[in-house]
This record gives structure tokens, C-alpha cells and sequence, in this order.
């Protein structure tokens, strides 16, 4: 069944000409995976100018002479050999760390260059900080006959805290298109906080526990003490500095999606001063038992407020994680009734779960190079869900970045377009139809014809011309009542000229 006015290029003529089960062109190569490039599919470059490529450079030059400070403090304090034992002990947990972050960005990842920067920033440029003032502070509390132990509760969850926060700080300032939401601000501040507590443990492990052992009764007594504070630092507090960070990460996160100024400003400034009140608690924990010799307040303070927020803040992330699978359920059907998107590649989008299998039909019916088409699919169908919206929050509000996300917009739906192409059709199992934005026009085999509503729990795309749809109504608050404008729906259909996308709030375009 050909639809009135036919889809552009072999895209329609694969669909419409080639019978189920039937031979088929050779596909083009692979467009460019996710991360390639910009980063994104269907993005354009984005113009380095001279303020930005100086504030990179600077950063980098930074972070460098950061590394290069703490690796010769770290190395004329311990020596070579506790510090080599240090560093081995303190990165075994990073991978780990790592990937339960990594795990939380599964639906929209973001660029590795941004997460080696956090980590980076944490490793290096927060630890040196951190070094410089709570030594200078605990020098200054020693000459004034104050207990140095003020240090660990009063000076150091504030710097620590602001130093770590400050390079994920930098990347909503200068990279705040990159931020879909709280989820981006955990793994930013999880990361910089993963960071900061290796290069921490590298001191503690190589200095209070190996080189100390040896230094008092030789090396077998060094390995044990680095075991015991692996297991007590590392094993079962791991969390601590991960845990602390991440309450800034949820202040960076709302604010990267409020449009309002003041909950840009003070959202992440409540973060921090959490993030400071929780590592200062934490930190006054072990003072006080010392000084007191009441092990129970330690045990009181960890078990009745640090692990009931450490299982909470687990909870609130794994939450956040299906947000943004939820987020292409809701914003994903305007481009549906708009005729670039079916119901069930909606559906499909919606979970991980139905995600992979989506991945593994593409795989089936057009093997690795279907693969990585589906997935750059999800990414870019995902940006779309959280570029509309920000429209829909008015994040944008210069015209230039106005004029930036239609742009956007557009690129990312011909990307979609594109990467449909690769397999489109090559399933023998599924009829050959049409889409055309309300419900299914399928041919069979035996040559009958149906129209077909959309299911309502589909698992994989169904995948189908898209027809030229009516022109829906334009949702509730997206303007007028009425129709969309003229040429509304998928390439190659309406009069030539610029096609119009979905419609944007008022006052948007």
C-alpha cells in the first residue's frame, strides 16, 4: 500500500516496493555513534571561541600542576614505597565506585571527556586545595591552644565540600546544555568525590598504615594496618565522600532545569551547605568518641543517620534513573501525532529493559550495523525528550538559545530519520505498512489490507513508513487551539520549503 505522498529517497522505497522476507540494498555506512564528533547525533560542533578555548587551557594547566603538587607531597611524605602501596590499595575500589555512577547514566551518558574532568578535578585540584588549607588551619589552631581535632569538623568539610563541588559547578556554567537533571549532578559530584577520596586514601593507607607499621615494627605489621583501614575506610565507609557530594549534585541538578533565578541560585548553594553539615557530622563523630571514650556515639551517629541517608540517597538515585525513560513518555508524543515517531518506538524508549530488546530485534533483522543505528536512535530520541523539555521549562531565554534549540531540534529528528533507515523494512515477521500519526495501515503477505490501532504495551518498534498524518491539534498550552501549520509532519510531505517541527510553548520560537 503506497501512501499519497511518498517518503524521500530509498527510505519509503525499501518499505513500500520490498516485500517481507525480500532482498535489499546494501545500507550506507553507520552514521556516527554516540560520543563521536560533538558527542551528540544530529548535533552541530559547537564554535570554540577565544574566552572558552583560554578558560579550557587554563583548566587543564590547573588540574595538571595540581597532579604534579600532590604526587611530590604525596611521594617526599611517604616515600616511594608506601606510596606505591597506598595507590594500589586506594584505586582497587575506583572501578567499582565508578560503574555503580556509570549505572545511574544509562539512558542519556554523558561525555567521557566531562567525566574524566570531575574525576580529575576531585583527584587533584581539590585534594591539593584541601591540603594547603587544613594544614594552615591546623597550624593556626595548634599556635592559638585550640584542639587540632577542630580542623577535621570545622575547616574541612567546608573546603572539602566546596572544592570538590566547584569543578562540577564550572561544567553547568560553561556546559549547561549537558545537564538533563539531578541524575547529571550525582554523577558529576559522585565522580569528583570519588576522585578526591582515592588521592585521600592513598595517605591514609600508605602513610598511617604501611609507612607507620614499618616505620614501628616492620613490613608484615604495615600490611596488616593497611588491610585493617581498607576495611574500615574503604570496605564499609566507601560511601562517606560519594554520599556527602551528592547532596550538591541534587542543588546542581535542580537548578540546571529551573528556569526560575532563584532556585538556579539557591538550590545549589542548600546543596552545598548540606553536603558541608553532613561531612562535618560525619567527620564530628570519631571526635567525639575520643574525647569522650563513648564508642556508642559512634555507633548511634553511623547506624541511626549515616546509613538511613546513605539507603535513601540509594533509593532517590535509582528513582531518578527511570526519570529519564519516563521523560520520553511524556514529552516523545507530540512528535508523535506530528508524524515523526510511532507509538510503540515511544513505548520502546520507555525502560531499559524494552530499550535492550529493542536493540537486540535491530540486531536480528539487521545485524551490527542495525545495532548501533537502534542505539544511536535511543540517545538522540532521548535528547529530543529532554530538549523539549527545557523548552517546555523556558530554560532557554536568550533568543540566540532560542534560535539554538529549534535548530537542535531539527538536526536531531533528521538523525532519528537516519538512523531509522538501517532497519526499517528488514524484518521478514512484520508486515509492511504505514504510519500516519493516528493509527497502522499494514499490507500482508497475501496482499490484504488493514488499518491497525496502535498497541498499548508494545516492546519494539514496529517499523514502518511514516505517513503523512492529519494535522493534530496543538497540545494543551502549546498555543492556540487549532491545527498545526502547514507542512506539519514528516520529511518529504507538504509544500517545499523549511519544515516547521513540532510545535514549542509560546513565545518560544
Amino acid at each position: 500500500m503506497r501512501p499519497a505522498r511518498r517518503a524521500t529517497g530509498d527510505y519509503a522505497d525499501r518499505m513500500v516496493d520490498t516485500p517481507p522476507g525480500g532482498s535489499l540494498p546494501p545500507s550506507p555506512s553507520v552514521p556516527a555513534a554516540p560520543g563521536a564528533g560533538s558527542g551528540v547525533p544530529g548535533m552541530p560542533r559547537r564554535q570554540l571561541s577565544w574566552r572558552r578555548a583560554l578558560v579550557l587551557v587554563g583548566v587543564i594547566l590547573l588540574i595538571a600542576a595540581c597532579a604534579i603538587f600532590m604526587l611530590f607531597t604525596l611521594g617526599t611524605s611517604l616515600g616511594p614505597e608506601a606510596l606505591l602501596v597506598g595507590t594500589a590499595a586506594a584505586v582497587l575500589p575506583v572501578p567499582v565506585l565508578v560503574a555503580c555512577f556509570l549505572w545511574l547514566d544509562r539512558y542519556e551518558p554523558e561525555p567521557l571527556k566531562y567525566l574524566v574532568f570531575c574525576f580529575a578535578w576531585g583527584a587533584f585540584v581539590s585534594t591539593a586545595a584541601s591540603l594547603l588549607v587544613n594544614e594552615s588551619a591546623a597550624n593556626w589552631f595548634e599556635r592559638e591552644g585550640l584542639p587540632v581535632g577542630l580542623t577535621a569538623v570545622l575547616v574541612a568539610p567546608f573546603i572539602e565540600e566546596l572544592t570538590k563541588t566547584l569543578g562540577p559547578i564550572l561544567l553547568l556554567i560553561f556546559r549547561r546544555r549537558e545537564w538533563s537533571g539531578i541524575t547529571d549532578g550525582l554523577v558529576y559530584c559522585g565522580l569528583s568525590a570519588i576522585g578526591f577520596a582515592m588521592v585521600e586514601n592513598i595517605l591514609y593507607l600508605g602513610g598511617y598504615g604501611y609507612a607507620t607499621g614499618v616505620e614501628q615494627y616492620g613490613p608484615a605489621t604495615g600490611a596488616q594496618q593497611v588491610i585493617a583501614i581498607f576495611i574500615g575506610r574503604i570496605l564499609l565507609f566507601g560511601f562517606a565522600h560519594p554520599l556527602f557530594t551528592s547532596m550538591a549534585g541534587i542543588g546542581l541538578g535542580i537548578a540546571a532545569r529551573s528556569a526560575d533565578r532563584r532556585v538556579r541560585f539557591f538550590a545549589p548553594v542548600a546543596g552545598l551547605l548540606l553536603a558541608m553539615m553532613l561531612h562535618g557530622a560525619w567527620n564530628l563523630l570519631p571526635t567525639l568518641t575520643q574525647a569522650t571514650g563513648e564508642v556508642l556515639i559512634s555507633i548511634v551517629g553511623i547506624v541511626g543517620v549515616m546509613v538511613p541517608i546513605f539507603f535513601g540517597m540509594v533509593g532517590l538515585a535509582i528513582w531518578l534513573r527511570a526519570w529519564e525513560g519516563r521523560l520520553t513518555e511524556r514529552t516523545l508524543p507530540d512528535y508523535v501525532r506530528a508524524g515523526w515517531l510511532t507509538p510503540p518506538e515511544v513505548a520502546a524508549l520507555s525502560s531499559l529493559g524494552r530499550r535492550h530488546a529493542a536493540r537486540a530485534w535491530a540486531r536480528r533483522v539487521a545485524g551490527d550495523a542495525g545495532l548501533r543505528a537502534m542505539r544511536g536512535y535511543q540517545f538522540a530520541a532521548t535528547r529530543l525528550a529532554l530538549l523539549r523539555d527545557g523548552a517546555t521549562r523556558g530554560l532557554d531565554r536568550r533568543p540566540a538559545d532560542r534560535e539554538r534549540t529549534a535548530r537542535e531540534e531539527q538536526e536531531l529528528l533528521d538523525s532519528i530519520m537516519a538512523y531509522r533507515s538501517f532497519f526499517v523494512g528488514r524484518d521478514p515477521q512484520s508486515p509492511v505498512g504505514v504510519w500516519d500519526g493516528h493509527r497502522y495501515h499494514l499490507r500482508f503477505p497475501d496482499g490484504s489490507q488493514r488499518s491497525v490501532e496502535a498497541p498499548e504495551e508494545p516492546v519494539v518498534p514496529i517499523p514502518v513508513v511514516l505517513g503523512p498524518p492529519a494535522p493534530p491539534p496543538l497540545p494543551a498550552g502549546y498555543g492556540p487551539p487549532g491545527y498545526g501549520p502547514p507542512g506539519y509532519g514528516p520529511p518529504g510531505y507538504g509544500p517545499p520549503g523549511p519544515r516547521p517541527a513540532a510545535p514549542w510553548p509560546p513565545g518560544h520560537r
